[in-house]
């Protein structure tokens, strides 16, 4: 009997275990991967576009850029911890080759093509955004989606309108 009590426990304990340290679905890991690659891209573009951008508005845009962007980085990292998804450090190679591109520009090109960029960007964050709360598996992670997509559809329009306004 003793030695059945100490399997049960066993098993229950294991059980706990795997239940506790469950991770993500390939999904939500997927999901998290790319809005954390996205949030340093997009970071680190609004902080070239400071330097570079000669439009007050744009200028502005991008310190906004920074700042959502860093919270949102902040608030993806907590809920990743909490759902033992590892994030990556850095943006995909095509994020860091578009960063290559808009590098080279200055002046009204460098604004154009950094609002151009800020557009396809945000159109992208939407749709895994609404991926995600649409199907995410992960609560962290879906709560996460849901707290930021307001923000990133937000972001959409005011790229938009810098986009029709710059023209």
């Amino acid at each position: 009997m003793k030695n059945l009590s100490i399997a049960a426990f066993a098993v229950l304990t294991m059980s706990g275990m795997s239940v506790a340290f469950a991770a993500a679905s390939a999904d939500d890991t997927a999901f998290a991967t790319k809005a954390a690659q996205a949030g340093i891209a997009e970071v680190a573009a609004g902080d070239l576009a400071r330097t570079k951008a000669t439009n007050e508005d744009v200028k502005g845009f991008a310190d906004k850029m920074v700042r959502d962007h860093s919270a949102a980085n902040a608030e993806l990292h907590d809920a990743a911890a909490k759902s033992s998804v590892v994030l990556p450090t850095e943006v995909s190679i095509q994020q860091k080759a578009a960063a290559e591109r808009l590098s080279t520009f200055s002046g009204a090109e460098f604004d154009h093509a950094y609002v151009e960029q800020m557009v396809k960007d945000h159109t992208e964050a939407v749709e895994l955004f609404r991926t995600e709360v649409a199907g995410g598996k992960d609560a962290n992670l879906k709560a996460f989606a849901q707290k930021t997509l307001p923000t990133i559809e937000m972001h959409l329009e005011m790229a938009k309108k810098l986009d029709r306004d710059n023209k």
